[in-house]
C-alpha cells in the first residue's frame, strides 16, 4: 500500500492518517492481505509513471523481495501511468477508486446497489482503455476495399462497454420506478422521514440497529453499510417516523460513484431531518465531518432542511478529553453525545428527534380549480384537509399543514 503525499496538494488531513484510512479500505475486502504500506513524498507527480526514477527502481527491488502481486495505490492513477507502472514492477496496480469499486461490488446485495456498482464499475472501465499492448493497436475486419479498415480494438471494446452501459441503464431506470412507487407510498403516510448520514465506520448502523431493534451487518470496517436500509420508528412518546440507514460517505470519493449512488441518496435529499453521526474518538473527526458537509452540498441537499450533529462513540473517549467535548457540547443545542454501544445519550437525541419532526403547522385556505385534482387527492392523503367546499370553479379547502407539506405541495 503507497500514499502518494504530493506537496501540492491541498492537504485536509495527514497523510499517516490518510494512509491508515486506506489501510482500512483495504482490510474491508475478503482474501486481500497488506503486508507493508509507506508514505511517498512526491514533489511533483510525474505524468508518465507517477514516482521519480529512484523511487521507481527502490519500490521495484522491495516489491520483488517480497513477491509482491498487487500494489494499491491511495489516489488517482491515470490509465497511462497504470500501464507503466505495471509494466515496470511485474504487477497488478489498483487505485482508490478501483479499490473502492472493488469493496462496493462486494458488499452491494440489493438489485439496485448491485446494478449502480456495475455502472460505476464500466464507467471506470471505459477510462482505462489505452493501448498497452500491440495487438490494441492492429486493425480489426475488412479486406481493405470495402468500407476502408476496421474498428480498433479499442473501439470495438469501449463500443461493448457504452452498450452495455445502455443496458445497465435501461435495468436500472425500472428498479428507479419501483424506488419511486415505494416513496409515493410512504408519502402518503404522513411519517417523517429521519436519515442517518456520516462518515463510513461512524457507527451510523449500529446506531440505526439499536433504535430499530433490525440487524443491519454492523462492523468495524468501511463500508459495512452499502444498501440503503429503512425502518419505522416509534420514539418514546408515540410519534411514529421513519429512519434511514445510509452508505458512509468517504474523501475523495470517486466521482463515478458520487453520480452512480445518486438515486440510492435520494432519501437523504426528501428527508424532513438529517441526523449526522460523527466518530468523535477519531483523531480526524473534523476533517470527516468537513467531507460530509461536501458531499451532502454536492447532493444538492437544501440548507434549510433541519439538521442535528451525533458525536458518537464516546465510550471511546476518555479522560480530559471528554470533558473538553462535553464542554463543547454544552454549549449547543445541535450536538449530542452518544454511544451506540453502550445506549448513552440516546433518550435526549430521541427527545430531540421527536421535537424537531413534529413541526409547528399553520391553517390557510386553498382555492383549486376542477382540473387541480391530483393535488387535491395528494391533501387528503397527507390528513391536512380540516373543510372543503365547492363552487362554480372548483374547490375552497382549509387546510392546516407544516411548511414542509406546503412547499411540497407548491412542486405539484
Amino acid at each position: 500500500m503507497l500514499h502518494p503525499d504530493l506537496k501540492s496538494s491541498d492537504k485536509t488531513r495527514g497523510p499517516q492518517h490518510a494512509l491508515a484510512e486506506a489501510i482500512s479500505l483495504a482490510d474491508a475486502l475478503p482474501g486481500l492481505e497488506v503486508i507493508g504500506a509507506d508514505v511517498v513524498p512526491l514533489p511533483t507527480a510525474r505524468p508518465g509513471t507517477l514516482f521519480g526514477t529512484g523511487k521507481l527502481d527502490e519500490l521495484a527491488q522491495i516489491l520483488k523481495a517480497e513477491e509482491i502481486e498487487l500494489v494499491l495505490i491511495d489516489g488517482p492513477v491515470t490509465p497511462v501511468q497504470q500501464r507503466n507502472l505495471e509494466r515496470e514492477w511485474k504487477v497488478k496496480i489498483l487505485d482508490r477508486t478501483g479499490l473502492i469499486l472493488e469493496i462496493f461490488s462486494d458488499r452491494a446485495a440489493t438489485r439496485e446497489g448491485v446494478l449502480q456498482v456495475e455502472l460505476a464499475a464500466l464507467s471506470y472501465q471505459r477510462t482505462r482503455l489505452v493501448r498497452a499492448w500491440t495487438h490494441l493497436e492492429r486493425q480489426r475486419g475488412g479486406l481493405g476495399f470495402v468500407g476502408g479498415p476496421g474498428e480498433t480494438q479499442i473501439e470495438a471494446d469501449r463500443r461493448a462497454i457504452d452498450d452495455a452501459i445502455t443496458r445497465i441503464r435501461r435495468q436500472l431506470g425500472k428498479v428507479v420506478k419501483t424506488r419511486e412507487l415505494h416513496r409515493a407510498a410512504r408519502a402518503k403516510v404522513p411519517y417523517p422521514v429521519v436519515a442517518l448520514v456520516g462518515y463510513t465506520n461512524a457507527g451510523k448502523s449500529t446506531l440505526f440497529n439499536r433504535l430499530t431493534g433490525a440487524d443491519v451487518m454492523a462492523k468495524d470496517m468501511l463500508f459495512a453499510t452499502l444498501d440503503p436500509t429503512m425502518r419505522s420508528v416509534t420514539l418514546p412518546d408515540g410519534i411514529d417516523i421513519i429512519l434511514s440507514d445510509t452508505v458512509g460517505f468517504i474523501s475523495d470519493l470517486p466521482t463515478q460513484l458520487v453520480a452512480a449512488f445518486r438515486a440510492t441518496l435520494e432519501e437523504v435529499l426528501s428527508a424532513d431531518l438529517i441526523v449526522h453521526v460523527r466518530d468523535i474518538s477519531h483523531p480526524e473527526t473534523d476533517g470527516q465531518a468537513r467531507d460530509v458537509a461536501k458531499i451532502l452540498a454536492d447532493l444538492g441537499v437544501s440548507e434549510t432542511t433541519p439538521q442535528l450533529t451525533v458525536w458518537n462513540k464516546m465510550d471511546q473517549v476518555t479522560g480530559e478529553a471528554s470533558e473538553t467535548l462535553k464542554n463543547i457540547a454544552a454549549r449547543d443545542d445541535a450536538i449530542f453525545m452518544t454511544s451506540a454501544v453502550t445506549g448513552e445519550g440516546l433518550d435526549a437525541l430521541l427527545d430531540e428527534i421527536s421535537a424537531r419532526v413534529q413541526a409547528e403547522r399553520a391553517q390557510e385556505t386553498l382555492e383549486l380549480p376542477f382540473s387541480a385534482g391530483k393535488a387535491r387527492a395528494w391533501l387528503f392523503e397527507q390528513e391536512v384537509v380540516e373543510d372543503e367546499k365547492q363552487t362554480d370553479e372548483g374547490f375552497v379547502l382549509t387546510v392546516n399543514w407544516t411548511a414542509r407539506q406546503k412547499a411540497r405541495f407548491a412542486k405539484l
